[in-house]
């Protein structure tokens, strides 16, 4: 059940605290004081889109939070699937909202608004002003239909949605194989021929690399040559470093007789002489093995530009190009088996097929089960709702093909007027006939949905005098077994109200506020009064609504159990 909603800098709203109560919470107000924005800030926490302008003016942000109590173990179970904590039997469902962007929370947590949509669902269900005209679609027929059948249906539903996506997936597969047989041929031969080039090419792990190197060195061998003669005369010739190095050991050495000092000295210049020394010897044995041959270096240019085109084609790495084989050998074994898979692909999608077959006509099996019981609901919930003459019945027919839903078509059919024959729900009843008979399938369904909270945004839509009794008296017998949030400007339905709510637009300077009151019994009477009588209140429209709220009062201790 929802405790409470929080809402700050909403739209016309700088902050309202609403703390609902069991049973029915009517809310009511003048034209344009700001109810449906109330409903507008439920959607919101809910995860519902919003306009750019729901920031309160001269705000930064705004905020909704919802709070709800969940005593019921199942709802708890449900809500722990969802990775939700109920420690305290309650949750606590918030948005931030500001330019731009907006945070969802739960518990203090933030969430995803895909995450607070499933939440609620299971939490809270709102009816809006329009709803009624989903009635039109029948779609929305079957809708009603599964709902009243509750776990089983639902669970079968879900079962042919399954077979249905693998059914799905089998006919993809097995359109893939819709291939001429002489593209498959130029597929096959196209194949053969990559798969010989890279075999035959015979790379070698780390070969472009290698190659890439002796190609760099043969390259600029001339110029390696040159330079490196340069440096062994500069190290071995008759001025050079080696032979200066020398002579400045030889004489270091002849110094130590005379001073022991510099004994430290010679030894580092003596082994600074044999490594250039060693230097010499291995420069010199490089520059005999410096050889440039043509051919070698031909070959490996020609090698290096196949290896280029290969990675460009194939994948620029050795093992790369092992990958793109292997999955190239896995396609031409793939077409050379083509009519062996394509049977296969045919078999698995006729089996595909058929188990969706068998899993929607369980499903029919148990609409027809169902259908009786709620069309016989239906028809004696709507002949409450004050109309003089009802024929309701339910059409199913079925589909040429299963789909997601089942091979079911589900159609609401109604007579207002007796002599007429049930025609479509949606080419016979008005907007406000329409209002009555969701309200009938909102009452049907109370105890299949188990969603605690309903809320009706202005169900009213259309009806006035005894119709709106009749109204009132279902939405009250909806809320002792729910609780039930509504919205209305119908005096016959606010005095049913077990919690009473006025919504109220003043001006302060040159902001417009809306605020919320809560009414006790008395100040409900005075706006039931309001209500009745508009502008002018007299003494008898004051008496008239004392009347109403004891009617009331009267009507639902013998309102029938639901």
């Amino acid at each position: 059940m929802l405790l409470n909603l929080h809402v700050k800098n909403f739209a016309l709203i700088e902050e309202a605290d609403i703390d609902f109560g069991d049973g029915l919470n009517i809310l009511t107000g003048e034209t344009g004081a700001g109810k449906s924005l109330l409903i507008d800030a439920v959607n919101a926490a809910l995860g519902g889109r919003l306009r750019g302008d729901m920031i309160r003016s001269g705000s930064d942000f705004a905020y909704t939070e919802l709070v709800f109590s969940v005593p019921e173990a199942e709802k708890r179970e449900q809500l722990a699937a969802l990775d939700v904590s109920t420690e305290y039997e309650c949750i606590v469902i918030s948005r931030k909202m500001l330019p731009g962007r907006s945070v969802h929370k739960i518990n203090d947590e933030t969430v995803t608004s895909a995450k607070v949509r499933q939440v609620t669902a299971l939490l809270l269900d709102i009816h809006g002003q329009h709803e009624h005209q989903s009635l039109m679609r029948r779609e929305k027929h079957l809708e009603v239909l599964d709902a009243f059948g509750g776990t089983a249906v639902q669970t079968q539903r879900e079962q042919v949605a399954a077979a249905y996506q693998k059914w799905q997936e089998a006919r993809r597969e097995r359109a893939a194989f819709q291939v001429d047989p002489e593209e498959r041929r130029r597929q096959m031969d196209f194949l053969r021929f990559e798969i010989q080039e890279i075999e035959e090419a015979a790379v070698r792990p780390g070969e472009t690399e290698e190659l890439t190197r002796a190609f760099r060195k043969m390259n600029n061998s001339q110029k390696i040559c040159g330079s490196l003669r340069d440096v062994a005369d500069w190290m071995d010739g008759s001025t050079a470093a080696a032979e200066q190095i020398s002579r400045a050991a030889r004489e270091l050495a002849g110094l130590v007789r005379l001073d022991e000092d510099l004994a430290d000295l010679s030894q580092e210049l003596a082994e600074i002489e044999d490594l250039v020394s060693s230097f010499n010897r291995e420069l010199s044995d490089y520059l005999e093995g410096l050889t440039f041959d043509p051919e070698e270096f031909r070959e490996t240019e020609d090698r290096l530009d196949l290896l280029q085109r290969l990675e460009s084609k194939y994948g620029d790495s050795y093992e790369k190009m092992q990958k793109t084989l292997t999955e190239k050998q896995q396609s031409l074994a793939d077409l050379e088996e083509w009519e062996v898979r394509k049977r296969d692909a045919e078999q698995k999608e006729a089996a595909c097929r058929q188990e969706l077959q068998e899993t929607a006509d369980r499903l029919t099996a148990l609409r027809r089960q169902i259908l009786p019981r709620l069309q016989e609901e239906l028809q004696a919930g709507i002949c409450e709702l004050n109309f003089s003459h009802v024929e309701f019945c339910i059409s199913l027919e079925t589909l040429e093909e299963p789909g997601k839903n089942g091979q079911d078509q589900v159609e609401f059919l109604i007579s207002l007027n007796e002599g007429e024959e049930p025609r479509p729900l949606g080419r016979v009843a008005s907007g406000g006939e329409l209002s009555r008979i969701m309200l009938a399938i909102k009452a049907v369904l109370a105890d299949k949905d188990e969603i605690p909270t309903l809320i009706f945004d202005e169900i009213d839509t259309g009806i006035s005098g005894r119709t709106a009794q009749k109204v009132s008296e279902k939405l009250s017998l909806i809320g002792r077994h729910r609780q039930v949030i509504c919205i209305t400007h119908l005096p016959q339905i606010a005095s049913m109200a077990d919690h009473h709510f006025c919504i109220r637009k003043t001006t302060r300077g040159s902001h417009t506020l809306t605020s919320v009151i809560p009414l006790d019994e008395n100040a409900s009477i005075d706006e039931l009064a309001r209500l009745l009588g508009g502008a002018e209140m007299t003494e008898a429209v004051y008496q008239n609504a004392c009347d109403m709220k004891a009617l009331a009062t009267k009507v639902k201790k013998n309102l029938p159990a639901l």
